[in-house]
C-alpha cells in the first residue's frame, strides 16, 4: 500500500511538517492521528473540508483517525488568525453543535469498531484542576517563545486576552491527552495551527520523553483570493438544510479554470493521472473538468442521489429547457399579491438573493445580466408580474450560472 504521506505530497495536502522522513518511516505502520475542530457552529462548511478528506485518505490507508471536537478548547476561544476575541459560548450551545458535527463527519469516515474514534476535549479538559495543571503543564511554556507565535503576535496590537492566551497550552494539553490514552502521534491542521501543534508535539517530548509529529495543510485561496468556502452570499455549509446539494454542485462547478486540478486533486478521490489528464483540457473541454469536479465532491459530501440529481439540473439549466424540479434549484418564495401587482427587475433580483445590493442589481441588467425564463431582461426596471410565470413560477438567471427559482405563496 502507498504510503500516505506520499500521497498527501502528490495531492498538495502538505505545507509543513515536523522532520519528514521520520513521519514517513511512522506511516509505514498502523499510526493514530487526531485534527481538532471549532464547534462554533452547528455544520462544517467548505473551509473544513480539506481536514475532513485528510482524515478519509488516513482511515483509507489503514490508520486510525480521531476527530476532536473541541468542546473545552471552544469555551476559550482560539485566536489563531483571528483580530479580536471570539464570542464566549455556553457549554450547552458548543455540546449541541458537537452532536450535530459528529453526525456529518459520520458520512465522511467510518466509525465501525473502532476504525476512527471522536471525542470531545471538554471531557479532560472541563476537569482540570487549575493549580496542578500550572504546575504539572504550564512549566513546561515559556511566555517569550508563546509570543513569537504568529497566531499571538498578530493580535498584540489588538488586545489578547488571558483566557485567549491560555489556548495554546490547552491544545497541547490534548495531543498529551489523546498519547496518553490513544497512543496518537500526529496531530495535523490548517497552516495557521502550527504553532499550537509544535507545542504540543514539545510538551509530549518533555513529559513523556516521546517523539510525535506535526503535519499542516495549506490554507486554502480561490485563485481570485478568496478564502475557500466563502461567498457573496457567506459560507457554503456541508448540512443540506444549510446549503442544498444543488447550491453545493454549483459552488464547485463555479469555480475558476485555473484551480479546477488542484480542487480535482484535493476534494476528489480520483486517481492522479485522472486529475492531470483533466487538466490539460482547454477551452469549451474545460467544463467537462468542472463537472467532475462538482459531479464527485458532490456524491462524497451528499452522496450520489443528490449529486445525480444536480447535475441532471444544472445540465438542463445549461439547456434548452427550463424545466427543473423545485428540490434540486434554490428557491424564493414571495407574496402572490406582490407579483400580481408587479415588481421591477432589479428589486425582485435583490430579494431573491441573486445581487446583494439594488445598484448592483441595476448593474447586471443594464449589462445585460439579467434573464427571466432564458428571456433577456431589456430594462434593469422592467416590470415582471404574474403573467410572465410559467407553470406557476419564474426562473430567474444572473449571469451564465446563477439562478433562483421564484415560487408563491
Amino acid at each position: 500500500m502507498k504510503n500516505v504521506l506520499d500521497i498527501f505530497e502528490e495531492r498538495g495536502f502538505l505545507e509543513q511538517t515536523t522532520d519528514i522522513q521520520m513521519l514517513h518511516d511512522l506511516l509505514k505502520t498502523p499510526t493514530t492521528c487526531y485534527i481538532g475542530f471549532d464547534p462554533t457552529a452547528s455544520s462544517f462548511h467548505v473551509g473544513n473540508l480539506l481536514c475532513i478528506m485528510a482524515l478519509v485518505h488516513m482511515q483509507q490507508n489503514g490508520h486510525r483517525p480521531i476527530a476532536v471536537i473541541g468542546g473545552g478548547t471552544g469555551l476559550v476561544g482560539d485566536p489563531s488568525g483571528k483580530t479580536e476575541t471570539r464570542p464566549i459560548m455556553t457549554r450547552e450551545q458548543i455540546d449541541q453543535n458537537g452532536e450535530a458535527l459528529k453526525q456529518q463527519l459520520s458520512r465522511f469516515i467510518s466509525f465501525d469498531r473502532g476504525n476512527a474514534l471522536m471525542v470531545n476535549n471538554a471531557d479532560w479538559l472541563a476537569t482540570l484542576n487549575y493549580i496542578e495543571f500550572l504546575r504539572d503543564i504550564g512549566r513546561h511554556f515559556s511566555v517569550n517563545r508563546m509570543l513569537a507565535a504568529e497566531s499571538y503576535r498578530a493580535r498584540l496590537d489588538t488586545g489578547l486576552s488571558f483566557i485567549e492566551f491560555n489556548y495554546m497550552l490547552l491544545q497541547a494539553y490534548d495531543f498529551l491527552h489523546l498519547f496518553r490514552h490513544y497512543d496518537c502521534r500526529i496531530q495535523m491542521g490548517g497552516n495557521d495551527q502550527w504553532g499550537n501543534i509544535l507545542a504540543g508535539a514539545d510538551l509530549v517530548r518533555r513529559v513523556e520523553n516521546e517523539t510525535v509529529h506535526a503535519l499542516t495543510f495549506p490554507l486554502l485561496t480561490t485563485s481570485s483570493g478568496i478564502k475557500m468556502g466563502k461567498t457573496h452570499k457567506g459560507a457554503i455549509w456541508l448540512d443540506p438544510e444549510l446549503t442544498t446539494p444543488y447550491e453545493y454542485y454549483q459552488y464547485w462547478i463555479n469555480q475558476d479554470d485555473q484551480d479546477v486540478a488542484r480542487f480535482l486533486a484535493l476534494f476528489t478521490f480520483l486517481p492522479m493521472d485522472e486529475v492531470r489528464r483533466l487538466a490539460r483540457l482547454e477551452g469549451a473541454d474545460k467544463r467537462k473538468a468542472k463537472e467532475i469536479l462538482a459531479y464527485e465532491a458532490t456524491v462524497i459530501c451528499h452522496g450520489k442521489v443528490s449529486a445525480d440529481a444536480s447535475r441532471q439540473a444544472a445540465r438542463q439549466l445549461f439547456g434548452k429547457g427550463t424545466s427543473v424540479s423545485a428540490s434540486s434549484i434554490p428557491l424564493y418564495s414571495m407574496d402572490r399579491d406582490i407579483l400580481a401587482k408587479g415588481i421591477p427587475a432589479y428589486l425582485l433580483f435583490e430579494k431573491a438573493g441573486l445581487c446583494k445590493t439594488r445598484g448592483e442589481a441595476r448593474r447586471l441588467i443594464s449589462q445585460g445580466g439579467g434573464y427571466v425564463n432564458e428571456e433577456r431582461i431589456t430594462a434593469f426596471d422592467q416590470v415582471i408580474d404574474s403573467r410572465d410565470m410559467d407553470n406557476d413560477s419564474l426562473l430567474l438567471r444572473a449571469g451564465k450560472k446563477r439562478y433562483r427559482k421564484i415560487t408563491t405563496g
